[in-house]
C-alpha cells in the first residue's frame, strides 16, 4: 500500500469511496453527508492540500482517503480530522490505521499544535488521541464531549484551551 496526496483525478473516486464507507450509517440517504462534505472542503478556505491523502494499491487503485482541514481553538489554528474512509472491502485490513499515522505525521512535520476529531475513543486511542476536555478544549456541541478527541503534536503549546471550530462545511452535516 501507498499513501500518497490526492491528485486532482482522485475526487470522483474519493466521493465514491466516501460514499460507500458511510452508506450504512445513513440507510434512507442516496448520499450520505459525508461524501458531499469532503467536496465542499475541498473548494473552501479551510483546505489543506498536503493533509489530503490516500491509499492506493501497488497497482495504483485508490482504496482510502484521510483529511486534515483548518479548525480553530479559539483563535489559534489547529486541524480537525475527517472523514476518515475506507473502501468496504478494504476495512479491517490496516487502511485506516496506515492513513491516520501518515496524516498526523504529515501534520506535525507542518508545525501545527493539534488535531481534534468527533469518534471512537476506542478506536483513536492507539493513535494517541485523548478526550479533548483532558486539554481544556470543547467540542463545539457539548454532547459530543464524549466522543471528542485531540492528538497533541509537536508545536503543541499548553497553553492551548477553549472552543473547538470546525470550518464551516461541518455545521451543514
Amino acid at each position: 500500500m501507498l499513501i500518497r496526496r490526492e491528485a486532482a483525478s482522485d475526487a470522483d473516486t474519493i466521493r465514491a469511496i466516501t460514499t460507500a464507507a458511510f452508506a450504512p450509517a445513513y440507510p434512507s440517504a442516496d448520499v450520505p453527508p459525508e461524501a458531499g462534505l469532503v467536496d465542499e472542503l475541498r473548494s473552501g478556505p479551510a483546505w489543506l492540500p498536503a493533509l489530503s491523502l490516500v491509499a492506493a494499491t501497488a497497482a495504483g487503485e485508490v482504496i482510502g482517503h484521510v483529511l486534515c482541514t483548518r479548525g480553530h481553538v479559539g483563535d489559534d489554528p489547529v486541524l480537525g480530522l475527517g472523514p476518515l474512509s475506507v473502501r468496504p472491502d478494504q476495512q479491517r485490513r490496516g487502511v485506516g490505521s496506515a492513513l491516520v499515522h501518515a496524516v498526523l505525521g504529515a501534520a506535525d512535520a507542518l508545525g501545527e499544535p493539534l488535531v481534534a476529531l468527533l469518534g471512537d475513543p476506542a478506536y483513536y486511542r492507539r493513535f494517541g488521541f485523548r478526550l479533548a476536555t483532558d486539554y481544556q478544549i470543547t467540542p463545539p456541541r457539548p454532547h459530543w464531549e464524549p466522543h471528542f478527541q485531540v492528538r497533541v503534536l509537536t508545536g503543541y503549546q499548553p497553553g492551548l484551551s477553549g472552543v473547538f471550530a470546525y470550518p464551516q462545511p461541518f455545521d451543514r452535516t
